[in-house]
């Protein structure tokens, strides 16, 4: 059920299967979709000597309480669990140096390095033919370099069933969504909410809001840019904002208290990250994307001797994307979300992932 699935972010995933299958045949092995909150008893786990990981964030860096603290989660999980050494940069404010963030850990002799999001594709390419002995990975992005492998996330489906939830549960029938940056990843997001709430309401309104054009990624960060968006929606008479737009969420969620309306998190389950109590109270739901999952398990996949050149996709049907039940806001509807997803996974409802 979605509750024991999701409700604090602890799940088995198969998804493991599918880079561990690789990882066998080097000798590796062990049970990659262990819960976060199974961390503290990671201490009797051997230690592996030499391994050094680096992590570039995507724009907003760590504490972002949603896409690069999650990818942070694996990475620290990691740490704990095979004893790695690891080290994560963070981009300046409009991204400019990802490319000098994966020198700089590879002349640090970091092996693997992750790149966290999709504008690290071009940088991780060149790296990856600069240094044809270290293993990448980048999140969001495909590749077919033989020392690449791209971790990608079927956004639109886990925001189809934020979009069931959210038309179940508004009483104006009418939504909003808030994107960070108007490009293809952040339209999939918007994709499959508008189809999920059109599958419940066909005639349902839902307001669009971009903070940023693409190539601007400022989107991610501008909290104050989600909350006026925010404002505008719900003064126009949304109950219920949808917001893929990373730390601008939190603009979202201030926005939703101060109207005493409700939002949808994104990532992260962002009742759980957010601390103010305030805030809390208004996030229904967060489409949960396991970055942290994948982020894990590609570093035990390198542990175990795989190598790059694939792309592994964390979908609904391997439970790498799905809703968060944290604050019991949406057990109501828990049946409808359910049903929407058997039929995902069993290929009677295809998602679309352009609006």
């Amino acid at each position: 059920m979605l509750r024991s699935r999701f409700g604090k972010m602890a799940m088995a995933t198969t998804a493991g299967a599918m880079l561990m299958a690789a990882a066998a045949c080097g000798g590796g092995s062990g049970d990659s979709g262990a819960s976060t909150e199974t961390q503290g008893a990671s201490s009797e786990a051997p230690k592996a000597a030499g391994l050094k990981i680096g992590l570039a964030f995507d724009v907003g860096g760590r504490g972002d309480k949603s896409f690069n603290d999650s990818a942070y989660a694996g990475l620290e999980r990691a740490q704990k669990e095979l004893g790695a050494e690891i080290k994560d940069l963070s981009p300046a404010a409009d991204g400019s140096n990802r490319g000098d963030l994966l020198r700089q850990l590879a002349n640090a002799g970091y092996n693997p390095i992750i790149g966290v999001g999709f504008a690290y594709g071009e940088d991780i390419k060149a790296a990856a033919t600069e240094y044809p002995d270290i293993q990448f990975a980048v999140v969001d992005s495909a590749s077919n370099a033989p020392n690449v492998t791209g971790l990608l996330f079927a956004e639109e489906q886990g925001s189809y069933l934020a979009g069931v939830a959210a038309a179940d549960k508004s009483k104006s029938s009418h939504l909003g969504f808030v994107g960070g940056v108007e490009n293809d990843l952040i339209k999939k997001f918007q994709a499959g909410f508008e189809a999920g709430a059109k599958s419940v309401k066909s005639d349902i309104k839902i307001d669009v809001k971009y903070l940023t054009p693409d190539g601007d990624f400022s989107g991610f960060k501008a909290p104050d840019k989600g909350k006026i968006a925010a404002e505008k929606m719900y003064q126009d008479g949304a109950d219920i904002v949808y917001h893929a737009s990373g730390d601008s969420g939190l603009g979202v969620f201030q926005a939703a208290a101060a109207a005493g309306k409700q939002a949808i998190g994104v990532d992260s389950d962002q009742y759980e990250t957010v601390k103010e109590a305030d805030l809390k109270k208004v996030i229904m739901t967060s489409m949960i994307k396991r970055v942290d999952v994948g982020v894990f398990e590609f570093i035990k996949a390198f542990q175990g001797g795989a190598k790059g050149g694939s792309n592994t996709v964390y979908d609904l049907k391997v439970d790498g994307v799905g809703l968060s039940t944290s604050g019991g806001f949406i057990d109501d509807v828990a049946a409808k979300v359910d049903e929407a997803k058997k039929k995902i996974v069993d290929g009677s409802v295809t998602v679309p992932a352009k609006p």
